[in-house]
């Protein structure tokens, strides 16, 4: 168990540097793979509660160390002081909500079907990129969505999902190298309560 929690920090912190050079794709409005977070979504169904709360709080902390959400905004009365960012640690949170998103399906990527488990994954960067958008929207103090920042969401969240198969596989290996099930708890206890 333990070999498995380093390794697969250590390949979170990976994805975190493989992220920042991950180019932008103009042709597709400027859409990209992000690979860190689907790391951590991909991570957080093979994990329990506390170890994937524990990611979540070390991938927030990253990603909000590494981005800076834009120009200055808003209405100079609303805001006489306007903030630069979105305040540090709103992404901690956020990772939080896609990891226990994806714990919800945990049973069923334990019965072996990842693919859902993918699908659920776009899902999550899809959501998001959606509530970061809207939170820098509110505190910008305007509600406009441009066509092209919901494409560029959208073909984000598809792109990043096509790369989660990949990030599965990956997964089963390192698991396999250091001899760790990766098993979802839950159900057992579940069942034991009721059979008694």
């Amino acid at each position: 168990m333990i070999k498995y929690t380093i390794s697969i920090i250590l390949l979170t912190l990976a994805a975190c540097i493989l992220q920042q050079f991950m180019p932008a794709i103009g042709a597709l409005y400027g859409a990209r793979v992000l690979i860190f977070p689907l790391v951590f979504l991909c991570i957080a169904v093979t994990v329990e509660i506390p170890s994937m709360l524990g990611l979540a709080f070390l991938c927030g902390f990253l990603w909000d160390a590494q981005h800076t959400l834009g120009p200055l905004g808003g209405d100079p009365e609303i805001y006489p002081t306007p903030p630069e960012s979105l305040h540090f640690g709103y992404s901690i949170i956020l990772y939080g909500l896609m990891g226990f998103l994806m714990q919800g399906i945990q049973p069923l990527f334990r019965d072996g079907k990842w693919h859902l488990s993918a699908i659920l994954s776009g899902i999550a960067i899809l959501l998001y990129l959606l509530i970061e958008y809207l939170l820098i929207n509110f505190v910008r103090g305007n509600f406009s969505i441009p066509a092209g920042a919901l494409y560029r969401i959208y073909l984000t969240s598809a792109l990043t999902m096509l790369f989660s198969p990949l990030v599965f596989w990956l997964l089963g290996h390192i698991s396999d190298f250091c001899n760790h099930t990766i098993q979802y708890q839950g159900l057992q206890r579940r069942s034991k309560y009721l059979a008694t």
